[in-house]
């Protein structure tokens, strides 16, 4: 049943991700509390996700990140959005692009809960320090430390997002926040 209803998420959940190991902070803000909100709800709630929010309306998403997952998102901030071209987000939300529309926001979704420092063990057991981590669409984002640390994810066209806010733990699974939208 959980395969079913990652086919159908499409978030792109972007923003940057605050990687903590050891203690030591390498970017952003971490957040370590679990809310007894689900994904939508913190999505819905906090104001620098609202573009993601009319996305995940648009392709009929919420109910699917809203269930008992547990997922990971990679979630675009506003201004991650703010970056693609001109009349892009306004094309994608129409009815008639709402396959191409999930297909984005899904490669932004991980199954399972991945909190930054289980992504920091990855990279760290990763040849040459790239982890592949599968996403709910059925691509993969290379995830990678930044020279200053941070946590980097390279999509499949090789475009690269930072995290600028990690372990935005939720009752379903947990947010990252990403500065760059990412493709498929």
């Amino acid at each position: 049943m959980k395969n079913i209803r990652f086919s159908k998420v499409a978030i792109a959940l972007v923003g940057s991700l605050a990687l903590v190991s050891g203690g030591t902070a390498y970017a952003g803000k971490h957040h370590a509390k679990m809310s007894q909100q689900n994904i939508v709800e913190k999505a819905a709630s906090t104001d620098d996700f609202s573009t993601l929010v009319a996305a995940v309306t648009a392709a009929d998403l919420a109910g699917t990140l809203s269930s008992d997952g547990p997922f990971t998102v990679f979630a675009p901030l506003n201004s991650a959005f703010a970056k693609l071209p001109a009349g892009t987000v306004e094309t994608l939300v129409k009815p008639e692009n709402k396959a191409t529309l999930t297909s984005i926001l899904t490669y932004h979704v991980v199954s399972g809960r991945f909190k930054a420092k289980d992504v920091m063990g990855l990279i760290k057991k990763a040849p040459n320090g790239v982890a592949s981590i599968s996403t709910v669409q059925g691509g993969v984002l290379q995830a990678s430390m930044g020279t200053d640390g941070s946590l980097m994810l390279t999509d499949a066209k090789g475009g690269t997002s930072k995290v600028v806010m990690a372990d935005v733990n939720q009752s379903n699974g947990v947010i990252h926040a990403i500065d760059t939208v990412v493709m498929p």
